[in-house]
């Protein structure tokens, strides 16, 4: 799915929908995310700020679909954990931007290119109107190649260290 149409998608989804979750932006690089948090009636919590549950569910799947989609099909990539540490109370509409840089992915790539398990922390501050930090949201990302990417790209090693002419069989 393209990012223009998922964006629309997340937009009618209906627990961004009635959460007051608005996607304002997804980068057609798949690098980069901004998200906002209007203040209904029905996300307010008892003392009249946001719901920390929507503050939370506002940053929940980008780092991962962004990561995802920039690394490409030849990896496995979940969210592994999750923590909010609530700064401000977070009144009016509230933002997140996500920005993926291209350091991080190339990080990413050379961990995982053993084929063991990666796992990074990736950082998002929830911000107000003024640019107040209302919350900082943290996301562990787990990242690992595919198995078949893993026996082939060992078939490939085997390959380069085998004599020339040899008629070994390939895994």
């Amino acid at each position: 799915m393209p990012p223009r149409l998922l964006r629309h998608f997340f937009n009618v989804w209906p627990p961004f929908l009635l959460s007051g979750i608005h996607v304002t932006h997804l980068g057609a690089d798949w690098r980069s995310a901004e998200v906002e948090l209007r203040m209904r009636p029905w996300n307010r919590n008892y003392v009249g700020t946001h719901f920390g549950g929507s503050l939370f569910a506002m940053t929940d799947p980008f780092w991962m679909i962004l990561t995802l989609r920039a690394l490409g099909e030849d990896y496995v990539v979940w969210d592994k954990a999750g923590e909010i540490e609530f700064v401000k109370p977070g009144r009016g509409t509230v933002r997140c931007r996500f920005d993926l840089t291209d350091a991080v992915l190339d990080e990413l790539r050379a961990a995982a290119a053993g084929g063991g398990k990666v796992l990074r922390w990736m950082d998002c501050p929830v911000v107000d109107a003024q640019g107040d930090v209302v919350a900082r949201v943290r996301k562990q990302l787990y990242v690992r190649l595919k198995p078949r990417v893993r026996r082939e790209a060992a078939a490939e090693r085997d390959a380069a260290h085998s004599p020339q002419g040899s008629t070994a069989p390939r895994p």
